[in-house]
């Protein structure tokens, strides 16, 4: 499940169930859900769609399908859109055009969410395998997120984004503050970064409140210093060799 406001998702989670996911999804950041657009990927049942309509207003809803009661249940909230896409394989996106001044830039679309072949681990410290997963995960929904990218992730589940702010490491700090706000535990958490860090500072900020590993694409004129300071914390951190600045 994802739950998107101004083109940002601002709670993304995966589980078991279409119910939890959309309930943790939710708990990352039930200020911004407001007024958003809730996505699945799994056929909407009508007990889902009840969380939904108390927990929040919602502008639109997506789904591959809806089973029985859900629009019964949709009622419930005036002007609520119900939409069902049917099982969609993954397709290319061709190609993108960017208004600019006197003409249009024409440019191919970021294809490269993740490649398991280009992971480099430069720390001393490997990852885990649950925060390689949660890495992964995370990294997957920074490729969404509007530059510069920050995403905290636990257990399959963001607990806190921060988009779209021009220094990185205060985008960190929004995901922070953003987790705090909600209650959510950030210790032991995992950090995506869509770009690299240029100082840092953005690794000392993560530390600060308990991040564990980090996954970004290096390229750093100071990538020692970053591997260094996330040495220094004890932290085992991912260069993927690819880039997300999503704008």
């Amino acid at each position: 499940c994802v739950i998107v406001k101004h083109a940002n998702p601002c709670g993304v989670a995966v589980a078991d169930s279409i119910d939890e996911a959309y309930e943790r999804a939710f708990a990352t950041d039930p200020t911004s859900a407001f007024g958003g657009i809730i996505a699945f990927n799994r056929s909407l049942d009508s007990g889902t769609m009840a969380a939904v309509v108390a927990n929040q207003f919602a502008e639109v809803v997506v789904a591959p399908s809806i089973g029985p009661g859900v629009l019964d249940e949709a009622q419930n909230r005036p002007n609520l859109r119900v939409l069902t896409t049917g099982q969609q394989e993954t397709v290319g996106r061709g190609i993108e055009f960017k208004r600019v001044g006197g003409g249009i830039l024409v440019q191919e679309p970021d294809e490269r969410c993740f490649d398991e072949t280009g992971l480099r681990i430069v720390t001393t410290r490997a990852p885990t395998e649950v925060e390689q997963r949660d890495l992964e995960f995370a990294w997957r929904v920074a490729w969404f997120v509007k530059s510069n990218a920050i995403v905290f992730a636990s257990g399959r589940r963001t607990v806190g984004v921060g988009a779209g702010q021009m220094s990185r490491v205060i985008s960190a700090r929004i995901a922070a503050m953003k987790a705090a706000d909600e209650g959510l535990t950030v210790a032991e958490s995992v950090m995506a970064s869509d770009a690299f860090f240029p100082f840092r500072d953005g690794i000392d900020a993560a530390a600060d409140v308990g991040i564990s590993a980090v996954i970004q694409p290096g390229g750093s004129v100071r990538d020692d210093e970053v591997i260094e300071a996330a040495n220094e914390h004890g932290m085992a951190m991912v260069f993927t060799g690819v880039r997300h600045f999503r704008h």
